[in-house]
């Protein structure tokens, strides 16, 4: 559990880190290896995230009711809408070079919303896919019943990565109801614990989640 402006100062560092890494290699016309590539797990206290390009209409509460409800708000460099972290969540943040795996935004997307269907279908819950909007879904290939369980928004700067993706384990669904998640009205949010009807135990979910990514991208563990 981290607060989210630490965990923010924390991506801007690294991504900072192999930003300055590429370019004194070009400077230098260097062949070195890459520093590590990174994947923070983290839970955030309750906190609203506003996107590129977020309307301020889809907070549907107060900045008063904010600070009552102890609920920040933050506008940060990603694609996308408004969408909530809180405790219950798994939020993956992958710092990568993406020169070192292939530089296509689109397929990198791809990719994050691949590891969550895999972990998804590891504990026996199929989601997709819905052509126009990112994100993964459940009953994804019905319209009237989709809902989303887990959002992607990312920034890139010199094709190294930093946000990323936010999975509904256990997370309390409130908090989604005083936004427009991603800007889609006609869309619900579900998480496992409510697929399940159970408690998930979030450690062993990361797991699943990181092998999956590993087994993705082609990386080790360090």
């Amino acid at each position: 559990m981290i607060p989210y402006a630490e965990a923010l100062e924390k991506q801007k560092k690294l991504q900072s880190l192999l930003v300055q890494f590429k370019l004194e290699n070009r400077e230098n016309k260097s062949q070195g290896q890459s520093p590590n590539q990174y994947l923070i797990f983290c839970e955030h206290p309750p906190v609203y995230t506003l996107g590129n390009r977020a309307h301020m209409e889809n907070l549907l509460i107060s900045e008063e009711d904010l600070k009552t409800r102890n609920i920040e708000l933050f506008p940060i460099r990603r694609g996308g809408d408004i969408t909530f972290h809180g405790p219950g969540q798994i939020v993956a943040y992958p710092i990568l070079d993406l020169e070192y795996f292939f530089t296509d935004i689109h397929k990198y997307m791809r990719f994050l919303e691949e590891a969550v269907i895999r972990t998804l279908k590891d504990y026996g819950l199929e989601s997709g896919r819905i052509d126009g909007l990112t994100g993964v879904w459940m009953d994804w290939e019905m319209s009237h019943r989709a809902r989303k369980i887990s959002a992607e928004g990312v920034h890139c700067s010199r094709w190294v990565t930093m946000h990323g993706l936010a999975l509904n384990v256990n997370t309390d669904l409130q908090y989604f109801e005083d936004i427009i998640p991603c800007g889609i009205q006609d869309k619900g949010v579900t998480s496992m614990s409510r697929e399940l009807n159970q408690e998930l135990d979030i450690i062993k979910v990361k797991s699943r989640l990181k092998n999956h990514f590993a087994s993705l991208f082609s990386i080790d563990w360090v």
